[in-house]
């Protein structure tokens, strides 16, 4: 199944974001003026919008990031404005569907991919809330009650912007990562291609003007009309993803907690402890085990690589510390949080890691020579693993 990520503003919606952007700000603050004055309103949609756009926390949410920049620059807290602004989505923000304009091919196109039975997704930058989305969804044509789509991003429920490369590999853990060719289509080479580029994803550069039909940032160009025929002509096995280099690997490493931690929130506190048959995992022993591997295995394999000329890398054994160490009886957001605190510590590693550091060598028990970038690389692997694990405990089958 070809999973298809659409950005919405400027391809599957005639936005201009010049034009948009003011007339949002000034409504926001023209309905908020009983409350908080203009020009302290927005300054502090401007801060919390940069926030947002430098954050690459794992543990924060980009709706947490805007509001630990929001509301202390207005001196107020989110309870106390949190009705008015919930007032303004609701019953202002649809009146700025004039400022946009729908685009029928766009219609066309997502009708024409879901009759084909693709996973279609939109891969929006999260900078509003899910309300906000949705309406622009609803002004593109494509209101959310009649196309089911599989992931909307918002700032809810996304920890990172398309400024980042590890927001699409954020987006396709929340789809349980999925084993598909995968495709991005944007308009914006900068934003919504060359950090999908980055990650290994293919990509469909929108409205490209120029005459060749290749380029560094897409796969493929063209009008969106275009894309259908383009799709039916390719290999479809051709647009599965890439996950090779120091980039990508560093952006699925980043992005793993995110989206176990956006995946754990859809899950019922009730349920952590329930394994779906004798012999798979719950959730609790799930996290339980990727925070024993993160500090007993992972961690310490870097650090072996660092130090040492060629070591020997001996495979472990882990599955059987669940029945061991009675995972099913500790606490699964304990466990998770602890798991999160030793990811960011190896992040930490690794980014301060320059290029002969990632080509460092070692011999593995299993695999035979091997490179550091490579051990990582098994790594994310893992992670993958675990994550469809967790999606699947989450979407059991009918």
């Amino acid at each position: 199944m070809l999973t298809l990520l659409l950005d919405l503003d400027g391809t599957l919606l005639d936005t201009n974001m010049d034009a948009f952007v003011p007339a949002y700000f000034q409504a926001l603050s023209i309905h908020l003026a009983p409350y908080v004055q203009p020009e302290v309103m927005l300054p502090a949609l401007v801060a919390g919008t940069r926030a947002m756009m430098a954050s690459l926390d794992p543990s924060r949410t980009l709706r947490q990031v805007f509001d630990e920049k929001f509301y202390p620059s207005l001196g107020l807290s989110r309870d106390g404005l949190q009705a008015h602004i919930e007032e303004f989505y609701d019953e202002v923000f649809p009146h700025l569907r004039g400022v946009t304009a729908q685009r029928p091919e766009a219609v066309e196109l997502v009708r024409w991919a879901f009759h084909q039975g693709y996973r279609v997704a939109v891969a929006t930058d999260p900078f509003f809330p899910r309300k906000a989305t949705l309406h622009r969804l609803r002004f593109a044509g494509l209101p959310p009650e009649d196309y089911p789509f599989a992931l909307v991003s918002s700032y809810e429920n996304f920890h990172f912007t398309k400024s980042h490369t590890a927001y699409f590999a954020e987006f396709l853990g929340r789809l349980g990562w999925p084993d598909d060719p995968v495709l991005m289509v944007g308009n914006d080479a900068h934003r919504d291609l060359a950090p999908a580029r980055e990650l290994g994803l293919a990509t469909f550069w929108v409205n490209a003007e120029a005459p060749d039909k290749s380029g560094p940032y897409s796969t493929g160009r063209g009008s969106l009309s275009d894309l259908r025929s383009w799709l039916q002509s390719v290999d479809l096995k051709g647009l599965e993803p890439q996950f090779k280099t120091r980039e990508s690997i560093t952006a699925l490493m980043t992005a793993a907690p995110a989206s176990i931690s956006s995946l754990m929130e859809e899950t019922s506190p009730a349920s952590w402890a329930s394994r779906p048959a004798p012999a798979e995992w719950a959730l609790t022993e799930i996290l339980c085990h990727l925070r024993d591997t993160e500090v007993e295995v992972n961690q310490p394999r870097l650090q072996r690589m660092m130090v040492e000329g060629e070591p020997f890398i001996a495979a472990r054994v882990t599955d059987i510390w669940a029945e061991e160490r009675r995972y099913l009886e500790q606490d699964g957001r304990l466990a998770f949080h602890a798991y999160l605190e030793a990811r960011m510590a190896t992040l930490e590693t690794l980014n301060g890691l320059g290029d002969s550091d990632w080509a460092r060598r070692a011999r593995h028990s299993i695999f035979g020579p091997t490179t550091l970038r490579e051990m990582v690389g098994f790594m994310t692997t893992h992670d993958r693993i675990h994550i469809q694990q967790i999606w699947k405990l989450l979407h059991p089958p009918a």
